[in-house]
């Protein structure tokens, strides 16, 4: 049997590319820059995760595929125009994460269950039939790969569809209401860096689990009211 080369943590972006997030693209592209620096900056964190990042509108784009941040000289940059398919993030998840994983095991590493981290400024799209797709995604018993999902709702994203979106009720959260769009952006990937070393770090001590770093500006989706 081959030596296992150490374990790692599949980590998903997905990000909201619909037509409202345009105006803020510059931080949307800066807050990947400032993960990308991060992740550098802390290397042992770094070589165990392995990142995608997805941007989803009417249909997904994948811009990044399992890369080890420390050999990416930058990340993509991220567009938007179109609207917000729910459906089409969780049906690409759901071909994606399993095929991952089994690459991953075929290369020996030992697997963590993958983390999502899903941002959204709005609502899906009107007839979108999410809910299906995502509770195959989520079933163990249907996908042992089921990924635990982190939920970050900003701007008009509802906290009910944060908590559905949410693999825990402790995993989903909403933009303090009035904050600013782009402030809230920034706040989300601060807190995407930190939960990301830290979870990272987690498994070098032998813990595995997904860590999650409160975003400053934003409350549980649980106790909005």
């Amino acid at each position: 049997m081959a030596e296992t080369q150490g374990q790692l943590l599949p980590v998903y972006l997905v990000a909201d590319e619909s037509g409202s997030m345009y105006p803020h693209l510059d931080e949307l592209n800066a807050g990947l820059e400032s993960l990308h620096r991060g992740l550098l900056a802390e290397p042992m964190a770094a070589a165990k995760v392995r990142l995608s990042v997805l941007g989803f509108a009417n249909a997904v784009t994948e811009r990044l595929v399992l890369a080890d941040l420390r050999a990416e000289t930058e990340l993509p940059r991220l567009s938007a125009g179109g609207g917000t398919s729910y459906e089409a993030a969780f049906s690409a998840l759901l071909r994606r994460i399993p095929e991952d994983v089994s690459t991953l095991k075929r290369q020996n590493y030992r697997v963590h269950r993958p983390a999502v981290f899903f941002m959204s400024d709005g609502v899906p799209n009107s007839g979108d039939d999410w809910r299906g797709v995502h509770h195959t995604l989520t079933d163990r018993s249907v996908t042992p790969a089921a990924p635990n999902i982190l939920a970050f709702g900003i701007g008009d994203a509802e906290a009910e569809t944060m908590l559905a979106v949410a693999t825990r009720t402790d995993h989903a959260w909403i933009s303090v209401p009035g904050s600013q769009l782009g402030d809230s952006i920034k706040k989300f990937f601060t807190s995407l860096t930190k939960s990301m070393v830290q979870s990272a770090n987690a498994l070098n001590s032998g813990q595995a689990e997904v860590a999650v770093e409160r975003p400053e500006g934003f409350t549980l989706a649980i106790d909005e009211v």
